[in-house]
């Protein structure tokens, strides 16, 4: 499991492992080597390096191993494909095959040790790979593809095949594609189309197919990785190489499991750097998490829910369908940053305009109301009984005449307008087609985005195949949902990558001096007492109520004196995860006769449950605040994980959270609130005052360090409630719950 054995190492001891093991320092990132210092406290990995795949991708010389041209074999039919690829990239083919002289009249060498050259790339079709790999890495060929299938797509025995298959390239030093994989790498891409590109990433090539026929509608697409199995090669290399290419305008995923968690968040965070937008189809929305937790915090979170927070949390834009992966990636490689965020929606027909400026509100688009100065331009051509305070409603006869164009024009002249949208519903030439003449003359002469969305079910018109798909400056559209999701993810990503900060660069280092402290409280394999999991929160400087562990009632009334009335009694004890189901707590007791008593009842109700109670625990009652919980929970593929949410008892019921993958600034932090559907109630209603918001995130903060620094004992961690007192008054734990590896 990632990170599963490194976060209480310090630097000196990580230098240990990485000597001792074999780990080779990365390779130079962001314009510096990277070492093992570029690791943050809980021992992964802070840089990764670009892989230089430009000869895989544009080899000199190809090797075909298991070439063949007998008609009726499959590898004829690939062996005829790779020749042509070869062709078109300038490449030397080399067939390879133990019986054969000769592969479509090309001389053919027995085995790998009989190339004439050394090779870039081979293209291994046998059925068993694992040999040939082993013969690549003595010729020191770079890059290979591996074809097979049967490994760990079939299950316990395939994924040891695959294991083997990795750690024989681990060895190599060849970089290996697949195995599981298909010839979509070495497609005919289209060399006469211009602009920006779309980079392709499947792990499925199926998949692939709807964004690379985009090429058919004259958009660009450079490259396309078929990642099969990833044994070697990953969506995030890929990622990495993609974001660094000049010619990549959006990097376009189908992504059905990832690798490594943390290579996939610095590839996206490589992207994000370079203001490349990643636009993903990621698989498995309704799995949910296979492990069962004691805290609320593990039931909360599923698999999903965490990739879909990490994620949104590095800019990565994730769409449903292959469609809107389509019109959302060819929206974000062709279009210029907003110069405003308002859209006007112009239409031939009120009803079309307001139908969609509902659905874009709704998508929280924003439709600004168009000055008084404007409308009364526009209605110097559009007569004065139609809207054009936004929508746009011209009532149809304009588009047919000159008045068409001035319409557009001073549309797209208001420095409020940043998209102009035109939904036209079904053509009605000729008046459509002056209509899509003149937006696409309009978007010819402005940086501001122009979308039309073209309705007919037919597609077959001119003015949608000649002039529409003509043109690189109008962004198409077939449905309006599709336009609505493309320029939602617009907005979103030029707002992102305006702010972003990589959280990489100041992540922490060294292990704080709360460390040491906590590290002495963890019981490997037990869950913590409610005294022993405060303690640890008191180690982090997270605040917690004044409270004493008592063992007899006498010093249960001791204590509530000390503690000052009223106070909460609550059993403590390592075997207890919720204590107020069991009636273990005891709330606003005032007096030393219901201390004594509660006490008593409280151990009574232990000894009938058997559970063991390290004693009872006396606290101050704290009121009057917001209950939240933060916990930690560890995700099999992104390690550590932090939660914020609504809390108290019915914390299981709202399942109102939002998670964030360490590490994170104070800024995700503060948008994890305004995630939550109850955040109203952190700024106060109902005459309740604000909550303190500061407090809040501080909390998030010290939970998220304590998760890197004790990511390998700490399996779970939940603090519910944590009390946000009005603001200027702090946050206080009331509970928590705590459990070690």
């Amino acid at each position: 499991m990632l990170g599963s054995t490194h976060g209480t190492l310090t630097t000196d001891s990580r230098r240990a492992r990485v000597i001792a093991c074999g780990e080779q320092p990365g390779p130079a990132v962001h314009g510096r080597p990277a070492d093992v210092d570029d690791l943050d406290i809980s021992g992964r990995p802070l840089y990764a390096g670009v892989p230089d795949l430009d000869r895989f991708f544009r080899p000199e010389s190809v090797a075909v191993i298991g070439a063949s041209d007998a008609e009726g074999r499959p590898n004829t039919g690939i062996t005829r494909q790779l020749m042509a690829w070869a062709g078109r990239v300038g490449a030397r083919l080399h067939p390879v095959h133990p019986t054969r002289a000769t592969v479509f009249d090309i001389p053919c060498f027995p085995s790998v040790a009989d190339l004439p050259e050394q090779v870039d790339l081979a293209v291994v079709l046998v059925a068993d790979p694992l040999p040939v790999i082993e013969q690549l890495a003595e010729a020191k060929v770079k890059f290979a593809v591996a074809f097979a299938s049967g490994f760990a797509e079939t299950g316990e025995e395939g994924a040891l095949a695959q294991a083997r298959l990795a750690a024989a390239v681990g060895r190599s030093g060849l970089r290996l594609l697949g195995p599981n994989t298909n010839l979509n790498a070495f497609e005919n891409f289209r060399e006469d189309l211009e602009g920006p590109a779309i980079a392709l990433i499947t792990q499925s090539g199926h998949q692939g197919r709807p964004v690379f026929a985009l090429q058919e509608l004259g958009i660009r697409l450079s490259h396309w990785a078929p990642t099969g199995n990833e044994a070697d090669l990953e969506t995030a290399d890929f990622i990495s190489y993609f974001a660094e290419r000049p010619e990549v305008g959006t990097i376009a995923c189908y992504v059905e499991g990832l690798k490594d968690g943390r290579s996939f968040l610095l590839a996206a965070d490589r992207a994000a750097r370079r203001k490349v937008p990643v636009v993903a189809v990621k698989v498995g929305r309704t799995e949910t998490g296979a492990r069962t937790a004691a805290s609320h915090t593990g039931k909360l979170t599923g698999a999903d829910t965490v990739v879909d927070a990490a994620m949104r949390q590095y800019g990565v834009i994730r769409v449903d369908g292959l469609d809107e992966l389509q019109d959302t990636a060819t929206l974000l490689a062709r279009a210029k940053p907003p110069v405003a965020e308002g859209v006007v929606v112009y239409s031939i027909s009120g009803g079309t305009g307001a139908h969609f400026a509902d659905l874009a509100s709704e998508a929280g688009l924003r439709l600004p109301q168009l000055s008084d100065a404007k409308q009364a331009e526009l209605h110097e051509w559009i007569p004065p009984y139609l809207s054009v305070a936004n929508p746009v409603d011209n009532g149809g006869h304009p588009v047919g005449d000159w008045r068409g164009r001035k319409i557009i024009d001073a549309i797209l002249d208001d420095p409020e307008v940043g998209v102009l949208v035109c939904p036209v519903t079904g053509p009605f030439p000729p008046l459509s087609d002056k209509l899509v003449e003149d937006l696409v003359a309009a978007a010819e002469r402005t940086d501001k985005v122009v979308c039309v969305v073209w309705g007919s079910p037919v597609g077959t018109e001119p003015a949608y195949r000649e002039v529409l798909l003509g043109s690189s400056r109008v962004a198409t559209f077939r449905t309006v949902g599709n336009c609505i999701t493309a320029l939602r993810a617009y907005f979103s990503h030029h707002r992102f990558v305006h702010a972003y900060r990589s959280p990489f660069d100041e992540a922490p280092r060294t292990v704080s001096p709360s460390f040491r402290k906590a590290q002495a409280l963890m019981r490997p394999g037990q869950q913590l007492s409610e005294h022993a999991a405060k303690q640890l929160l008191r180690a982090y400087g997270i605040r917690v109520p004044r409270e004493q562990l008592v063992t007899s009632a006498a010093a249960a009334v001791r204590a509530a004196g000390l503690v000052g009335y009223p106070v909460v009694m609550k059993a403590s004890g390592a075997q207890i995860a919720h204590k107020t189901e069991l009636g273990l707590v005891k709330v606003g007791l005032t007096s030393a006769s219901q201390v004594r008593d509660a006490y008593r009842e409280l151990t009574d109700i232990a000894r009938y449950e058997d559970v063991t109670l390290d004693g009872v625990l006396v606290c101050q009652m704290v009121e009057r605040g917001v209950e939240m919980v933060v916990g930690v929970t560890q995700d099999e593929l992104f390690g550590p994980t932090v939660t914020v949410g609504l809390g108290g008892v019915l914390v299981e019921v709202l399942r109102d959270v939002a998670v964030r993958v360490p590490p994170f600034g104070e800024d995700q932090a503060g948008e994890m609130l305004g995630e939550l559907r109850g955040r109203p109630l952190l700024d106060g209603v109902r005459g309740r005052p604000p909550a303190d918001l500061d407090a809040l995130v501080e909390v998030i903060l010290r939970v998220q360090r304590m998760a890197l620094e004790l990511g390998d004992v700490l399996c779970e961690l939940d603090i519910n409630p944590l009390m946000v007192l009005p603001r200027g008054q702090g946050a206080v734990a009331l509970d928590a719950l705590a459990v070690c590896r």
